[in-house]
């Protein structure tokens, strides 16, 4: 399978918003995520309920920048700024490496998300 591809379609989808499809189409079923916020999840089905609830907490979406992505055998990691305004009154601004160890399917096994600020 060719990462450097999967990557490029995920990030893309990714950066139109799609954050729940990009989960549903590139995750593997025993992915696991973790962030500098010392969240996790264990499993796909895990992280799809984790981002469907986000996605649903978002009034409007600023904007959603893909600066750069690397990839190297079967590691990649993508630099995004994320920019909401939140249904509850609250802004997040993101500026995040996300960090992915894919399989040989091109599937995601592990996401960790890392604070580019």
């Amino acid at each position: 399978m060719n990462i450097k591809a999967q990557v490029t379609k995920m990030d893309a989808i990714v950066a139109q918003g799609a954050i729940v499809e990009a989960v549903k189409e590139f995750f593997a079923d025993h992915a696991i995520t973790s962030d500098y916020g010392n969240g996790e999840t264990n499993g796909k089905p895990e992280m799809i309920n984790k981002m469907e609830g986000f996605a649903g907490a978002i009034a409007q979406v600023n904007g959603i920048t893909h600066h750069h992505s690397i990839v190297d055998g079967h590691v990649s990691a993508s630099e995004f700024t994320f920019d909401f305004d939140m249904k509850d009154g609250s802004k997040i601004y993101w500026h995040e490496i996300i960090r992915r160890v894919w399989n040989d399917e091109g599937k995601v096994i592990q996401e960790e998300y890392f604070n580019a600020a």
